[in-house]
C-alpha cells in the first residue's frame, strides 16, 4: 500500500511538472504598449499581406478568427461592419485564421476562400500557416482582437480582447469595446478599457 502511495505521488509530481513546462499561450504574448512585429501571411487571393503594405494606415484591427467556431460566425457581420466603419478612417481589419487545418478541416485554405466569398468579406483573410503568428500575439480564442496604433516606433498594441459584451445578440450589446478603443485612439485620447476577456473557441493546434 505504501508503495502504491509513493508511486501515486510520483505520478502526480510528474503530471504537475508536465503542466509547468507546457507553454502558456499568453506568457510571451503582447501586452498593452508592446510593439507588434510585422508578418507576411497568405491572403485568400494567394497574395502575401503584411502590415507594412498599408502605408497610409493609422492602425490596424488584427482579428484572429476562423470559419468553424460558432462565436467567430456570430461576429462575422460585426467584423465586416468594423472594417467598413474604420478602414475609411485609416484602421482596417486584418483577419487571421490561426487554426491548424489538419486538426480542423473546416478551416482549410480552400474553405477560407469559400467562407469569405459567401459572407462578402471586405478585408484580408490570412492563413497563419505553420501557426507562427498567433503565439507571438498571445491569442487564445477565436475571435481575439488586437488594436494596433501605427507610430514612428512601430505598431503599438492599444487594446486586446473581445469585440463587445454580447456575442449572442448584436442588438443587445451595451459595451462596444473595440469601437470605443478605436474612437479614443483616433481622437488621441486615453483608451478607458484596454483589455477584456476574449470569448470564443480555443485555437486548434
Amino acid at each position: 500500500m505504501k508503495t502504491l502511495k509513493i508511486l501515486g505521488l510520483l505520478a502526480l509530481i510528474l503530471s504537475l511538472g508536465a503542466f509547468s513546462i507546457t507553454p502558456d499561450p499568453m506568457a510571451d504574448g503582447y501586452r498593452i504598449g508592446d510593439i507588434a512585429t510585422d508578418f507576411s501571411l497568405k491572403n485568400i487571393d494567394g497574395k502575401m499581406v503584411s502590415l507594412s503594405d498599408y502605408e497610409n494606415a493609422k492602425g490596424f484591427l488584427v482579428i484572429f478568427t476562423c470559419n468553424t467556431c460558432p462565436y467567430a460566425k456570430a461576429y462575422e457581420d460585426r467584423i465586416i461592419a468594423l472594417d467598413k466603419e474604420y478602414k475609411a478612417k485609416g484602421v482596417p481589419v486584418i483577419a487571421i485564421n490561426p487554426n491548424n487545418p489538419e486538426i480542423q478541416s473546416g478551416d482549410s485554405f480552400e474553405k477560407m476562400k469559400q467562407r469569405a466569398a459567401d459572407k462578402g468579406f471586405t478585408f484580408p483573410y490570412l492563413l497563419d500557416e505553420g501557426q507562427e503568428v498567433f503565439p507571438q500575439y498571445g491569442a487564445t480564442r477565436t475571435p481575439h482582437v488586437y488594436l494596433l496604433e501605427k507610430t514612428s516606433q512601430g505598431n503599438v498594441v492599444r487594446y486586446i480582447g473581445a469585440i463587445d459584451d454580447n456575442y449572442q445578440d448584436a442588438s443587445k450589446v451595451e459595451d462596444t469595446f473595440v469601437e470605443d478603443a478605436v474612437d479614443a485612439m483616433l481622437a488621441g485620447q486615453e483608451i478607458e478599457v484596454k483589455t477584456t476577456r476574449a470569448i470564443g473557441c480555443t485555437i486548434k493546434v
